[in-house]
């Protein structure tokens, strides 16, 4: 579909440089930045101040960077799936990755890679191309979530394969806590990320933990 208008876009990138030289960038062809901000926050804030046409955000940003950007366009399209959304980072975040795919009708969806973006204008069109409705996926986010439906594990962090390890030994949060060095509240919620990420909803007659930890022994 041909986009022959300007664009109200809402950029979201916590490097300053980067997040000013993109608007530089879309502003020289032709379109409109309504905000530019560096956390999750404040991106659901300007979408829901502007209606943009499109967002481009970041995965990683404030407080934590970790999927922030990408927990927030998950957010912002469960709002209103027609929100088009262009992902440019330089990492795959896989749960949220898939669920962004998976949002609205799967359509106005594009997820790059910073580092494999090698022409100004193929960057644009993509953005179009989202705009218009399509889909744009880096090849590279494809094979990474191939994989990943290969091997649930592969969702995990680093430190939530440790926590689940010490879970298979079958210590306590508190036990696990102490191993680990950190609080039990940490701890609750790297095992709650852990279930999310494994898709093991709460049932009544499944015990999730225990799930978890048959899938961390097949693995």
């Amino acid at each position: 579909m041909r986009i022959d208008r300007s664009l109200k876009i809402v950029i979201a990138e916590d490097g300053v440089l980067l997040r000013e030289g993109l608007a530089g960038l879309l502003t020289r062809f032709g379109h409109r930045v309504v905000a530019t901000v560096g956390d999750a926050g404040k991106l659901m804030e300007a979408v829901r101040e502007h209606a943009p046409d499109v967002v481009v955000t970041d995965v990683r940003m404030p407080p934590d960077f970790t999927d922030e950007g990408l927990r927030a366009a998950v957010a912002l399209r469960s709002e209103n799936p027609r929100l088009p959304v262009l992902v440019l980072s330089q990492y795959v975040e896989q749960t949220y990755a898939t669920e962004l795919l998976d949002s609205g009708d799967g359509t106005g969806i594009g997820y790059l890679l910073k580092d494999r973006i090698g022409d100004v204008e193929e960057f644009v069109d993509a953005l179009l191309n989202v705009v218009g409705g399509g889909t744009v996926v880096d090849p590279e986010v494809v094979r990474q979530l191939l994989r990943r439906r290969r091997d649930p594990l592969a969702r995990l962090s680093p430190r939530e394969r440790e926590v689940l390890a010490l879970m298979a030994e079958g210590r306590s949060n508190a036990a696990v806590a102490r191993a680990l060095v950190v609080s039990e509240a940490a701890v609750g919620k790297h095992i709650g990320n852990i279930l999310t990420k494994l898709d093991l909803p709460p049932a009544e007659d499944d015990h999730r933990r225990v799930l978890a930890v048959v899938t961390y022994l097949r693995g």
